[in-house]
C-alpha cells in the first residue's frame, strides 16, 4: 500500500516535459528541437601536428625562392662576365698566362716589345722600302709579260701540288687567341719561285722551305699577305725544281673570330648558365 501511495503522488509525465528533456541533451537550452537546428556536438579543433606541418610547408617556400634569387643573380653574373670576354676579345688580345707557348700568339705583333731605337727605326723603313720597291718591281715584270702575278688571280696557281698537311693548333681561352703550325708537303708540277696559299686574318712569324735534311733549306726572299685574293705569297730566292718535293713550314697566330670565319668560338646555354 506505501508504494501504491508513491507512485500516485508523482505528476503525471507529458509530451511538453519529454521534449524540454531532449532539448536539454542536444544542448540547445531548452528550446524545442526544430527542422532547422544544428546537430550538438564538439567543433574541430587545428592540432599541433597540423601547426608544425604548416610551418614546414611554409619554411620550404622561402627556402625555394630564395634559391631561385641566387639561380637568377648568378646567371645574370656569368653573361655580364661572358660579354666582357667576347668585348675584350674583339679588341686586340691581352697578355695570356701560359708560358709554355710564344708570346707572340697571345698578344698582337709588336705589342710588350721595347721601343726600337732612330737608328733600328731608319733599317725597318729603309727594309720595308725595299720591300715596297722589290713589290712594284715584280708587279712591272709581270705587266710586261701581261698578265696578272699569280697572288692576284681569283684561282691558285697549278705549278705546286700539296701532298700531305700536318696541322698543330694551340688555343688560348683566356684572351680567345691561338698559334698554329703548319707543315706542308709540296710537288714540283712547273719550276717557280713564288708559292702562293689561301691565308687570311692572320699573323705570320717565320716560313721556311726545305728540300730535305741533307740539301738543306731554300732562302725565303721575302713574304706577304695579299687581303685582296686572301692568300699568302712566298718569294723564293731561286725557282724550285721540278719533279721534287719541298717541304713549307709556316708558324703563324691569330684571333679565334667572335664570328663564323675561319676558327670561330660559339657558345650555348646548359641550365641557365652560358658556357
Amino acid at each position: 500500500m506505501a508504494l501504491e501511495e508513491k507512485r500516485e503522488k508523482r505528476p503525471p509525465v507529458t509530451p511538453m516535459m519529454i521534449e524540454e528533456e531532449a532539448a536539454l541533451r542536444n544542448g540547445s537550452r531548452g528550446a524545442p528541437p526544430g527542422p532547422w537546428a544544428e546537430p550538438a556536438g564538439p567543433r574541430p579543433r587545428t592540432t599541433e601536428r597540423h601547426i608544425a606541418v604548416h610551418k614546414r610547408l611554409v619554411l620550404g617556400f622561402a627556402v625555394s625562392i630564395l634559391a631561385l634569387l641566387a639561380v637568377t643573380m648568378i646567371a645574370v653574373l656569368l653573361s655580364v662576365r661572358f660579354e666582357e670576354c667576347g668585348a675584350a676579345a674583339d679588341g686586340p688580345p691581352r697578355d695570356g698566362g701560359n708560358g709554355s707557348f710564344s708570346g707572340a700568339a697571345r698578344q698582337p705583333p709588336g705589342a710588350g716589345q721595347p721601343r726600337a731605337r732612330p737608328e733600328e727605326e731608319e733599317e725597318e723603313a729603309r727594309g720595308g722600302e725595299a720591300a715596297v720597291e722589290e713589290e712594284e718591281e715584280e708587279e712591272e715584270e709581270w705587266q710586261r709579260r701581261r698578265e696578272p702575278p699569280p697572288w692576284a688571280r681569283p684561282r691558285l696557281p697549278r705549278h705546286l701540288r700539296p701532298l700531305h698537311y700536318n696541322l698543330m693548333l694551340s688555343a688560348f681561352m683566356e684572351n680567345f687567341t691561338f698559334s698554329g703550325e703548319v707543315n706542308v708537303q709540296l710537288e714540283v708540277l712547273n719550276a717557280s719561285r713564288y708559292i702562293v696559299l689561301h691565308a687570311h686574318r692572320v699573323h705570320i712569324e717565320e716560313v721556311r722551305v726545305a728540300e730535305d735534311k741533307l740539301a738543306g733549306g731554300v732562302r725565303v726572299a721575302r713574304s706577304f699577305l695579299y687581303p685582296q685574293t686572301q692568300v699568302f705569297v712566298v718569294v723564293l730566292s731561286r725557282s724550285l725544281e721540278v719533279q721534287k718535293s719541298y717541304n713549307l713550314k709556316i708558324i703563324y697566330n691569330a684571333l679565334i673570330e667572335n664570328e663564323l670565319l675561319g676558327f670561330f668560338r660559339s657558345s650555348y646555354v646548359l641550365h641557365g648558365e652560358r658556357r
